[in-house]
């Protein structure tokens, strides 16, 4: 059986409109937010969950890790049902949102660390074993003493996984980690999950609109939109549908030469930016055009930025 194993899982809200004038009562509308959604995640894997604002994202995670109760379907992690086994479903799992914190603002964070360990009753050797591994690997160690509320939003967010991770959780839910991160941070944030995830064998699952950290972090995505699951696979096959046009930089010896419609030039100085489908002009033809206007100084080809894919995918699937 599957580490997480879901099936038909079924979860609506009742919403209620705003009071128009004259009105006494609102009206209330009925929001699907999920609709016989299934999948199953092996032990080990990371997997990213993507889909627009409103999907039912933040809904699976509820729903996985015990917070809501789900209308329909039946939902196991590790051969527990989430919401019916709270208290012992949550020494397995760690969380961490973006925009919310579980530590204390105004204590040292050690101290918020120190509270975390008894609330899951860690036992003190394997509680400072963890915590000299988690704070030398996310960079943390100068910033024990120091409260939650002085800390930058990079360090904030590194002291937060660092307080999910105190357990040693089997089970990672990620919701938007690197929101507002600087570059470094990310980067740093992304290889500390791909060590803990090669290293200790955390499960891993991962809500985000960063393509980016999805591109770097998992092979394998789900998405998810008007509640529905509308593709569940590799990442790579995923862009492969959607990627199908190449950008050429060259700086040419002499002219650029006249090109086929399917060529979509612009110039900037000696460059010349070239936008084209390789299944209409083969990479191999068009240098070969390019080479007999005169020798090629520079140049470079980039497959389509990720947002932009995931952006047309979106489109094509009306989210």
């Amino acid at each position: 059986m599957s580490y997480i194993a879901v099936e038909a899982l079924n979860k609506a809200f009742t919403v209620r409109k705003k009071r128009e004038k004259g009105r006494l009562l609102r009206e209330k509308s009925t929001v699907q937010a999920l609709k016989d959604v299934s999948f199953s995640i092996e032990q080990g894997e990371l997997v990213g969950y993507i889909g627009p604002n409103g999907a039912g994202k933040s809904t699976t995670v509820k729903i996985l890790s015990g917070i809501l109760t789900p209308d329909g379907g039946s939902v196991t992690v590790g051969s527990r049902v989430p919401w019916k086994e709270r208290k012992e479903h949550v020494r397995h799992i760690g969380v961490v949102f973006g925009q919310r914190t579980q530590l204390w603002w105004d204590v040292p964070i050690l101290d918020s660390f120190s509270l975390l360990k008894d609330i899951y009753r860690v036992p003190r050797e394997a509680y400072e074993k963890r915590l000299e591994a988690l704070t030398e690997a996310l960079q943390l160690t100068d910033l024990l003493r120091t409260p939650l509320r002085l800390l930058s939003l990079g360090q904030r967010m590194r002291a937060e996984l660092c307080g999910s991770l105190l357990h040693g959780p089997e089970l990672l839910f990620l919701d938007e980690p690197t929101i507002g991160l600087d570059a470094v941070s990310k980067l740093a944030l992304r290889e500390f999950l791909q060590k803990e995830n090669r290293e200790n064998g955390t499960t891993i699952l991962l809500t985000t609109h960063d393509m980016e950290d999805i591109a770097a972090l998992c092979p394998r995505v789900m998405v998810l939109g008007h509640g529905q699951k509308l593709y569940d696979g590799a990442l790579t096959d995923l862009l492969a549908r959607y990627d199908t046009d190449r950008v050429m930089t060259v700086r040419l010896g002499g002219d650029l030469p006249p090109l086929p419609p399917c060529c979509q030039v612009q110039r900037d100085g000696e460059n010349a930016r070239i936008t084209y489908s390789p299944e209409q002009l083969p990479t191999a033809d068009l240098i070969t055009l390019l080479q007999a206007a005169g020798p090629l100084r520079e140049m470079t080809i980039q497959g389509q930025n990720v947002d932009r894919l995931i952006a047309a995918m979106y489109r094509e699937m009306d989210l």
